[in-house]
């Protein structure tokens, strides 16, 4: 009992762990994917500050903004739904290995603000993003160690179908955003805020002070300046930012200002204090700018000159290349200088346009979407046009239902159609394979005399273990697995009784020119029902391989035997740590060719090699951590069902003093007993482990 209770909370602490993992991904790749820009610039961010801007093309933090949400969001949602369990663990654990000594350094040495890595829906410090990195570096090791006791969701039959569909969504969101704008926004200047308002600084709070800095070239010269000792127009502008002289209150807006390009003026004041309707063309490059559109731009000025509305252009380029763009767009309207950053923030497009009125954001397009003249048929105030519109609430639930129905969907078809199969296959199986009884797996207890007992000893054991069995009856499948020379006679003994009979091997040939061999028919006649194979001592001494074994296997099963089929690792695989990946090859490359109907008929016992005949025996809890690990690769190739109904035994110094804990864990069927087995009271004491 307490052994299953320790697995109750191991098993629970590792979901904790990929649940906390999969709700982190989801959130992070999902917020990158609604606004794709906005990872990009901080991707650019990160590799100008590193200085290696130069090695990548330009197209790269674009698609690395676009990769990286789309594995992000995949990674949580495989590990939500418990699918490909070693896959989404092992990429979860090398992203997070990876991402934690950077977000270090950029705590350290602090080369760019914040890590971006929740957009602007949640900005942490560098020293934040460092500590939560931990936090998931140590859920991620917990989940990549334990991941057999992930729980599953959804079938293997229809996890590609679930993992394939949030990939194909992830993807078609993000360049949905990309086209048109984030369906989410979460910056200072979305819809609906007033700027002036968001610039304001509360009368009792200190402000922070910052300055715009302006960067001019004049003969080959670049310098910075500020408003207060701006130069005459000898100077070429190149390029502005804004920053902080003294840090105070920091207001949610605290870097919108418009200079003016004609007057070199600020005339941001008198634009947010506008009454009336002013359309801000953003193109915060206006060099890099899509000009498909620029008709369309030219008409909405038009427009705006034709009803008294103000039109601008707000750009952080450099004057040659805004002459440039005059020069082939025919632009007539006036230009102002920005910080480019917030240019970027405040329409993710280039370029972008923004409505706004009496300093409020009423309305933002992406190049793809400007008005045209079918929708600029009257005066703002008289179209839904001129009308707030804080937020796309359908956009939004669109976006929910084709998520949330499509995988509702898959969940009700694995439930309703792939489960139900795999039912209808089960009560196929059983009526091929009496071995299979109910929903309940056997206990079994199986002793393996080895090279141990003459003819006559082996008789007078199985007629003292029938005559203690028939007064006490077990609460288990018993059997004896003995030598060729005692099948038959022991056979003929226990016939009428309720303990079977296996042998301890079989040749991998079905007859021929074998000297000494004993082929699967010859111990199917006999009336032994089970034949053990893969024994570490068949594997260690006598070279039996895995393709030898998988013949064995097949030889076994159609001659209506069932194998105990053996895996397990020597202690140098246990030391370090690799008894995991040995089991699974050994179970991949003998027994995954079966059938699922075949494999319904394998029992397996799991012997950890360093164990046997040592009088050193796995703890209850390795015993356990790997019996539900064989359970959970079952489960991963044929399906939950089919691992419920494997008998897995533990072989390994098993003896009347330690089998009723080691049989108490939850999936411990029982033990393939090896010297307590030679004794008729020693094995009597180890089949009573399952007496309550």
């Amino acid at each position: 009992m307490e052994n299953k209770r320790l697995h109750i909370i191991k098993a629970t602490l590792i979901n904790v762990c990929r649940f906390l993992l999969a709700a982190v991904f989801i959130f992070s790749g999902f917020v990158k994917a609604v606004d794709p820009f906005g990872s990009t610039y901080k991707i650019q961010d990160y590799l100008e500050a590193f200085g290696i801007s130069a090695w990548f093309p330009s197209f790269f933090p674009l698609l690395g903004a676009i990769a990286l949400s789309t594995l992000e969001f995949a990674l949580g949602v495989m590990l939500f739904f418990g699918i490909r369990k070693g896959t989404a663990t092992l990429l979860t654990l090398f992203l997070i290995c990876f991402m934690t000594p950077l977000t270090l350094y950029l705590a350290i040495a602090d080369p760019v603000s914040d890590c971006g890595c929740f957009g602007d829906v949640w900005i942490l410090t560098n020293w934040e993003t460092f500590t939560k990195n931990i936090v998931l570096l140590l859920a991620a090791f917990v989940a990549f160690k334990w991941r057999y006791l992930i729980i599953r969701f959804i079938s293997p039959k229809s996890e590609w179908l679930a993992s394939l569909y949030s990939v194909i969504f992830i993807l078609i969101l993000s360049i949905y955003c990309l086209i048109h704008l984030p369906i989410l926004d979460f910056r200072p200047y979305r819809v609906g805020v007033n700027i002036r308002e968001d610039m304001s600084i509360p009368p009792d709070a200190k402000p922070g002070v910052y300055e715009s800095i302006f960067i001019l070239e004049k003969n080959g010269e670049r310098k910075e300046f500020t408003l207060d000792d701006y130069p005459d127009s000898t100077w070429t502008f190149v390029d502005v930012r804004t920053a902080l002289k003294e840090k105070g209150y920091e207001p949610p807006i605290r870097d919108f200002c418009m200079k003016s390009l004609e007057t070199g003026d600020d005339i941001t004041a008198e634009v947010l204090d506008d009454k009336n309707y002013t359309f801000l063309l953003i193109a915060h490059r206006i060099e890099g700018a899509d000009d498909s559109n620029i008709d369309l731009i030219n008409e909405i000025y038009d427009y705006s000159v034709e009803r008294g509305y103000a039109f601008y252009c707000l750009t952080s380029s450099p004057e040659d290349e805004i002459e440039q763009w005059k020069d082939k767009t025919g632009a007539e309207y006036p230009f102002c200088l920005t910080d480019d950053m917030t240019l970027k923030t405040i329409v993710r497009a280039n370029p972008g346009l923004a409505l706004i009125k009496d300093g409020t954001i009423l309305k933002k397009w992406s190049n793809n979407e400007f008005p045209d003249e079918y929708v600029l048929t009257d005066s703002l105030d008289k179209l839904r046009l001129g009308e707030e519109r804080s937020t796309d609430l359908h956009k939004i639930g669109w976006t929910l239902l084709w998520f949330i129905l499509p995988l509702s969907l898959i969940l009700g078809l694995d439930l309703f159609l792939v489960k139900r199969s795999a039912r209808l296959a089960k009560e196929n199986q059983r009526l091929i394979n009496p071995l299979i009884k109910n929903k309940m797996r056997k206990n079994i207890v199986a002793g393996n005399w080895k090279m141990n007992k003459t003819l006559r000893e082996g008789i007078e054991f199985v007629k003292e273990l029938k005559e203690i069995l028939a007064e006490d009856k077990p609460n288990c499948e018993v059997l004896v697995c003995t030598p060729f020379i005692h099948l038959a006679s022991v056979a003929t003994i226990l016939e009428v009784s309720a303990i079977g009979v296996g042998a301890e091997n079989c040749a991998d040939k079905a007859s021929g020119a074998y000297t000494g061999e004993v082929s699967a028919a010859m111990v199917a006649s006999t009336g032994a029902k089970y034949v053990i194979l893969g024994h570490s001592e068949r594997r260690a001494y006598y070279g039996e391989t895995a393709g030898i074994l998988k013949e064995k296997v097949k030889l076994a099963l159609s001659n209506g035997l069932t194998p105990i089929f053996c895996i397990g690792e020597v202690l140098a695989e246990r030391e370090a740590n690799k008894q995991n990946e040995v089991v699974y090859t050994q179970l991949a490359d003998s027994l995954f060719d079966l059938s699922v109907e075949d494999f319904s008929r394998i029992v397996l016992a799991y012997e950890p090699v360093w164990a046997i005949g040592t009088g050193r025996t796995a703890t209850s809890l390795q015993a356990q951590e790997m019996h539900a690990y064989i359970r959970s690769v079952i489960a991963d190739k044929y399906g939950k069902e089919a691992a419920e109904n494997t008998s897995i035994l533990y072989g390994g110094s098993c003896n009347p003093s330690n089998a009723k804990e080691l049989f108490g864990n939850p999936d411990v069927d029982g033990g393939l007993i090896g010297g307590a087995a030679l004794k008729a009271a020693d094995f009597k004491g180890v089949i009573d482990g399952f007496k309550a």
